[in-house]
């Protein structure tokens, strides 16, 4: 199985554009990234309060619904989010590339 999560995680770093990935767990803490620690922990920390917050909304919109994909695009960067009962997966690219 760890292996399995090693070749994802190399082909998507390998895709063009891709600055760095970032596996978080349900508390926010960070498991795995390529990114700086400064960079991952700051990440982890906002990215997961926002899912929590999108998961919510789609919730409160649609009790039956529920979160399988956050994008974000800003002038600088793209971050799509990838969350899982226990995980978070984080992806930062830039869109530009």
């Amino acid at each position: 199985m760890a292996s399995e999560v090693e070749e994802t995680l190399k082909r998507i770093q390998s895709h063009k554009g891709v600055i760095g990935t970032i596996i978080v767990n349900s508390e926010g803490i960070p498991i795995r990234s390529t990114l700086e620690n400064s960079l991952t922990v700051q990440y982890s920390g906002l990215i997961s309060q926002l899912n929590d917050k999108a998961r919510s909304t789609v919730r409160d919109l649609d009790p039956t619904n529920d979160l399988t994909f956050l994008r974000i695009r800003s002038k600088k960067h793209e971050i799509m989010v990838a969350p899982d009962k226990e995980y978070l997966l984080i992806v930062i690219q830039n869109p530009n590339e």
